[in-house]
């Protein structure tokens, strides 16, 4: 049977809204490998990871900031817009004649970036009914775990065949290709608030306290900055965090509503997605790591190791969607995530310098099961938990803590590391073998305390019957049915 035209349009949108995702996931990992060659041509080595942190905190603080202006402005408008910002930010980093200017560019590719990772689950939730939306978030989903093993090796291709400023070039094909298909075939979505006011306010300070925070964390114990400022951030951060409290309580339109933590399956949620982002990337930085630094295997070796890792995440994502779909409810998919990544953490602790790398590959696998399964079963939960206004900034939200996850908790990472050490983790290279085993153990371990309160979180998860109905002329209603 032919599909209708009706799906045809459907399956487009969604192609349109996975280039435009893959573009954005992939940024980051393709930039790992090209980061050496661009040092060579613009110096500055004290400035590598500034091109990675100031993306992922200006993506992150977008996150929930556009995610408000598409309730405000319309999905495909800022949908398009984002793109469009990421394209020609794109173009101004390859033309970059120094570090300076590809940090600034960068910081506004992020921008763009954290559109593009998070407007399309709102499309999903908007455009399927609660039972369908578990099959397309796995999709969507499936991007992230498919640019991480992509990413690595088409930035290195890129780089070495092409140069790296291809890195960024390449997006502009691509997201001009994501702009045609999204400017035709987008559908018409229905309006969700009608009052135009931007919590300025609010925006302020919750960059403020974020942004403080990052740059805290990553300098702690770090000779670039003395105790005392890393210690005002902190203290900066916190009266920030606690200003921006005060202002949404207030405001007309709060950039992060306060009545959506009243919800349990929104805090759970959160609290879960903060966690399991965490844990992955846990996996993802450290067990390349003591593949690399302890059993002494090449990064190409630690690379086609860590492969069915995410190989594994990005099947289980897609299936885990399904089989939401298929079953209408997702408590048990969560429990069931948080197992799996709780074992392989646990797993990971007994990696010694005996260990095989067929045991390593096991231990891996497990890890991107669990964490694959994680994406779709908590964005549907969300989703299927909020009011039908509330469903673009709760989609945002959900997608913000799941990056905040890894934003915060990877300078704790390091930090374990360094106090471990007790030396500058920049020197990791020159550390015996002895001590990087039992750093790498302990950021193990703080990952197996932060599954516990995950599996915790799940199993106080409401579950919820979810509905195969999609009326979006009501827009005040919940969007789930029955819970169980």
């Amino acid at each position: 049977m032919e599909p209708s035209k009706n799906e045809f349009n459907i399956s487009l949108v969604m192609a349109g809204l996975m280039i435009g995702l893959l573009v954005a996931a992939l940024d980051n990992s393709i930039m790992a490998t090209a980061m050496p060659k661009v040092i060579s041509s613009l110096g500055g080595m004290v400035y590598y990871v500034w091109p990675f942190t100031i993306y992922m905190l200006t993506s992150t603080i977008a996150i929930i900031l556009f995610g408000k202006l598409s309730d405000l402005y319309g999905r495909k408008r800022i949908l398009i817009a984002g793109i469009v910002l990421f394209v020609l930010s794109s173009v101004a980093c390859g033309f970059s004649s120094n570090m300076l200017q590809l940090i600034i560019f960068r910081g506004i590719q992020g921008i763009g970036g954290g559109i593009l990772i998070t407007i399309p689950f709102i499309v999903v939730a908007e455009l399927f009914p609660p039972r369908q939306r578990g099959k397309y978030t796995g999709i969507l989903a499936s991007v992230f775990g498919i640019s991480n093993v992509l990413g690595p090796i088409l930035g290195g291709v890129i780089t070495d065949f092409m140069g790296w400023q291809w890195v960024f070039f390449v997006n502009v094909p691509v997201g001009v290709a994501a702009i045609v298909m999204l400017s035709i075939y987008f559908p018409h979505l229905k309006q969700v608030v009608r009052e135009k006011v931007i919590d300025y306010a609010g925006l302020i300070t919750m960059s403020l306290s974020f942004s403080s925070l990052c740059v805290a964390l990553t300098y702690v114990r770090s000779s670039y900055l003395p105790e005392y400022v890393v210690g005002f951030l902190f203290i900066f951060a916190a009266l920030m965090f606690i200003l921006f409290i005060h202002v949404e309580r207030r405001a007309v339109e709060p950039l992060l509503p306060m009545h959506l933590f009243k919800i349990s399956v929104f805090n759970l949620s959160a609290v879960a997605m903060f966690l399991s982002n965490a844990v992955m990337f846990c996996g993802i930085i450290y067990i390349p790591l003591f593949i690399q630094k302890v059993l002494g295997i090449s990064a190409s070796g630690s690379g086609a190791l860590i492969t069915p890792m995410l190989v594994s995440l990005t099947v289980a994502s897609l299936i885990a969607g399904q089989v939401i779909s298929k079953t209408g409810t997702y408590k048990k998919m969560g429990v069931m995530a948080f197992g799996l990544i709780t074992v392989g953490m646990v797993m990971a602790t007994t990696i010694t310098q005996s260990t095989g790398t067929a045991e390593i590959l096991i231990y891996t696998t497990i890890l991107g099961i669990g964490s694959g399964i994680m994406y779709p079963v908590f964005t549907v939960a969300i989703q299927n938990a909020v009011l039908r206004r509330d469903i673009g900034i709760a989609t945002a939200s959900s997608q913000f803590f799941r990056n905040v996850g890894a934003t915060i908790t990877l300078p704790i990472f390091g930090l374990i590391v360094n106090l471990t050490m007790n030396m500058d983790i920049n020197a990791v290279s020159s550390v015996p073998v002895g001590p990087m085993i039992t750093a790498i153990h302990n950021v193990f371990t703080f990952g197996i305390v932060m599954c516990i309160i995950g599996l915790i979180a799940s199993l106080m998860l409401k579950d919820a019957v979810l509905s195969n109905s999609n009326d979006f002329n009501v827009i005040d209603e919940p969007v789930g049915t029955e819970e169980v």
